[in-house]
């Protein structure tokens, strides 16, 4: 098995699943998965077991749908399911042994962002054939742009997720503030907010840490600018491109114009999650998982319907392009029985159980007619909204260690901030660095 350099996975996305579904809820679709084949001795992966890793902390609606999924996959095929949960301080370290050749699953979820890079040591086993018939043909083709190298395909999406603005409903309405169209809209908002809350509270909260680029992202997107692209066989920075630039303007401003304070530069969503539940932060950039967590670390001083979303606004109105995240579900290349593993993957991913796993776990379907459902969710439909823009980031196995691990585009920012360099001179020694790392071999 290949073992070069690994960057270090973050739960950037792959927490996408573990949060509670906090903000509405579509039913989900009630097709039955395709039977597994039958041998004459019964069914036909009788007596055999499996390895499952969930990653992250279980709680308790996780926990449900793992049990009921595990449970009906046993029925139908006859075989057990062993469930394990990887802390998250503790899933770099495991998928790095694992790679190396120490003990691994059969099957495992993860972040779609981060297959190309497992990909790319050789932990994933193609799974091509399970979108050839059945549900997992009509997953759309763009959903599957991570997975895919060389004609093959390494994992399967099993539930997606974007951003939005999560913001103090209970706030606008004392304020009497309209939901923001444009971005201007949203430095009133943020602004109007701080001279009512005080300066200590973040407006709109600037996420400079190991997330960052999801709500960077959305800006340069949103001006027609991309982080790099592929020419050839090379990828060609172009963060010195004008409209990479003008996003990048905005992303400083939300700190240099005083919406977010510059002692926090470093935070990310985590962290501002928390001083949102502590009253501290009126909008940010997140996801419907927060929620939950929001209620729990602000004792209940933050209920759900104090809570809201609107899509992120660009500077002349409509939804930025959102951040295309999501978890996938993979079966890793050392599993003992390779067809039970990929049955368990076809299984996980059919409508009624991928619709599940999307609706119980605040994330948004695979399946184009569920997710045409969560239009008609008010709670759901800005992350609907968001999702049809959505973009990714580049799809090289280097990125984890530009966009978290040297954090490129995080120190070109606090340079800027900071007064330390212009645009110009940051970005420049950003789009050196970017082409550096994801170009090497």
């Amino acid at each position: 098995m290949k073992f070069t350099k690994i960057a270090v996975v973050t739960a950037t996305t792959a927490a996408l699943a573990l949060g509670l579904a906090a903000c509405g809820s579509s039913e989900p679709a009630t097709e039955t998965a395709p039977k597994a084949d039958a041998s004459a001795g019964g069914k036909k992966f009788e007596g055999k077991t499996l390895t499952l890793w969930r990653l992250g902390e279980s709680n308790p609606a996780a926990q449900k749908y793992t049990d009921a999924l595990v449970a009906a996959f046993e029925q139908q095929t006859g075989a057990k399911t062993k469930v394990e949960w990887i802390p998250w301080p503790q899933v770099n370290d495991k998928f790095t042994a694992a790679a190396a050749g120490g003990a691994g699953p059969d099957v495992t979820e993860i972040g779609n962002d981060q297959v190309p890079l497992w990909r790319s040591q050789d932990a994933l086993h193609p799974i091509t054939p399970v979108f050839g018939e059945g549900d997992q043909a009509q997953i759309p083709k763009n959903l599957l742009s991570l997975e895919t190298d060389g004609g093959e395909i390494y994992a399967s999406p099993w539930g997606m997720g974007t951003r939005a603005v999560l913001y103090r409903k209970d706030w606008f309405d004392e304020l009497k503030i309209e939901t923001p169209k444009t971005w201007d809209d949203v430095v009133a908002a943020a602004k109007k907010i701080q001279a009512e809350k005080g300066k200590d509270v973040d407006g709109f909260a600037f996420n400079g840490g190991s997330d960052a680029n999801h709500l960077l992202g959305a800006f340069a997107w949103s001006e027609g600018g991309e982080y790099a692209l592929k020419e050839g066989d090379k990828w060609v920075g172009k963060l010195t491109d004008p409209a990479f630039k003008a996003g990048f303007d905005t992303y400083t401003k939300i700190v240099t114009e005083g919406l977010s304070s510059k002692s926090r530069l470093g935070q990310n969503s985590a962290d501002i999650r928390t001083r949102f539940a502590n009253g501290k932060v009126g909008m940010y950039l997140t996801a419907g998982w927060d929620i939950a967590t929001i209620k729990e670390e602000s004792s209940g001083k933050v209920a759900e319907d104090q809570m809201a979303f609107f899509p992120l606004p660009s500077k002349s109105g409509g939804a930025t392009p959102a951040f295309f995240g999501g978890n996938d579900i993979a079966v890793w290349n050392d599993a003992k029985d390779k067809d039970l593993a990929t049955e368990f993957v076809k299984f996980a991913t059919t409508k009624e159980w991928a619709g599940r796993y999307a609706s119980e776990g605040g994330l948004l379907p695979i399946y184009p007619e569920q997710l045409e459902k969560l239009k008609e969710d008010p709670a759901q439909a800005p992350f609907a909204e968001a999702f049809a823009n959505a973009k990714a980031l580049p799809a090289d196995s280097n990125w984890t260690e530009a966009g978290e691990t040297k954090a490129v585009l995080q120190n070109a920012a606090r340079s800027v901030i900071e007064g330390k360099a212009t645009a110009d001179e940051a970005l420049a020694k950003a789009n050196t660095e970017l082409e550096e790392i994801l170009n090497q071999q």
